[in-house]
């Protein structure tokens, strides 16, 4: 067991939205079944082929009534989210135990509503240049996600966004459990959402980088990643709280910024291999120790081969590991959390996930990749987010 146990976070409820479906069953089920989310991208009339992982229903999942002003397609996955499995029965009892004063919300993202403004932009008035019906403050500003799920849930702790690429939602976990050690908070909110949007369609296609099919993670004919969207939050609360006997805790978390380039990593991944070193050595593990691994594994030719040379240095041939964005898309910002998900439900439920579309893996990596989904004894996880910049961070989950 891992020695720093005793004064990890527990994770004691989590929501998530995903292509592969609404709440914890369906995204479980799929998962399990080797299921793939992606779809042949119709949104905003692309003018180029790509597929992309599209969340069902979001389009008419308005938000209405006292919350109207915050309706925008992030903050609609965002209430997805939140919507299902109960857990806003989970945050009512925390707001019972602590006060709403007392509950940190820390969430990321990285497109945040950027879709809203295109639309104003496309609605504006030709002649004066106002942009009509447009709420910045609240459908596109970076803290429109956290105003939005503070004024929902009635909170009044602590909070704030980060937007640190494909790395943000991860590096809540992180805010979160310096933010409870510090005393500002006695539990947190975690995660976040991203959305399409035509922005980061054009933009990644500009890059080179989208492939033209579904994204295939490790496989020696990848070229390139597949877009998604989707919302995932969790409840984090220090252990003396009452949890159940399948409780995941939160074991460590490794942050680094290597900076190599704006938008390709390291070669040889030397950012993501010291953050994966770090939240061993905060979780008290060793490399042997992790049963399983979530790649960060977005299906680029250099950044699936950094992470390899990354993992294999580090843990060799022997952990199992793969990527998921084959079943969901890259997820952008909310990678980081739904991915951490997918690490809960191996732990919960006994399996390793495999890697939907991926047919022959690459012959020169080294690292143990699963293509199939597999059952198994998992006790603990690392899931990896590697953001532009060089922005990487690996949590470390495991048992109570």
């Amino acid at each position: 067991m891992s020695k720093f146990t005793e004064n990890a976070l527990a994770i004691s409820d989590f929501s998530i939205v995903t292509s592969l479906g609404t709440g914890q069953a369906e995204n479980l089920a799929a998962l399990r079944e080797g299921q793939s989310g992606l779809s042949l991208c119709s949104f905003d009339d692309v003018p180029f082929a790509a597929y992309a992982g599209a969340v069902a229903g979001v389009d008419v999942a308005e938000i209405t009534g006292a919350l109207a002003g915050f309706d925008c397609r992030n903050n609609r996955l965002a209430a997805m989210a939140l919507g299902s499995d109960g857990f806003l029965d989970s945050i009512a009892a925390a707001r019972s135990r602590y006060g709403a004063a007392r509950i940190g919300v820390f969430l990321g993202t990285s497109t945040s509503g950027l879709l809203q403004t295109e639309i104003a932009y496309r609605d504006m008035d030709k002649v004066s240049g106002r942009l009509e019906n447009f709420d910045y403050a609240r459908t596109h500003n970076t803290y429109s996600l956290a105003r939005y799920l503070r004024t929902a849930l009635g909170l009044r702790g602590p909070a704030f966004v980060v937007s640190t690429a494909c790395a943000s939602t991860a590096k809540t976990f992180a805010n979160a459990a310096r933010m409870i050690a510090a005393g500002f908070c006695d539990a947190a909110i975690v995660g976040g959402a991203d959305s399409l949007c035509a922005t980061t369609l054009f933009g990644f296609h500009a890059l080179g980088v989208m492939a033209p099919e579904p994204c295939r993670p490790f496989d020696v004919a990848r070229n390139g990643i597949s877009i998604g969207e989707g919302a995932g939050f969790a409840l984090l609360e220090r252990q003396q709280a009452k949890h159940g006997s399948d409780t995941v805790l939160l074991l460590g978390v490794g942050e680094t910024a290597d900076a190599y380039h704006m938008s390709a990593p390291h070669p040889e991944g030397e950012g993501a291999r010291q953050a994966m070193a770090l939240a061993l050595q905060q979780a008290g593990l060793e490399p042997r120790d992790i049963d399983y691994i979530n790649l960060h594994g977005t299906a680029t030719p250099a950044g699936d081969a950094a992470e390899d040379q990354a993992v294999a240095s580090l843990f060799g041939a022997d952990v199992p590991c793969s990527s998921t964005k084959g079943a969901t898309g890259h997820t952008l910002g909310a990678s980081g959390v739904i991915e951490a998900i997918f690490g809960i439900f191996a732990i919960r439920h006994g399996f390793l996930p495999g890697s939907p579309n991926t047919e022959k893996l690459d012959p020169e990596f080294r690292s143990r990749y699963l293509l199939q989904a597999a059952p198994a004894q998992v006790n603990y996880v690392m899931s990896n987010s590697f953001g532009f910049g060089g922005v990487n961070c690996s949590l470390v989950l495991g048992r109570s």
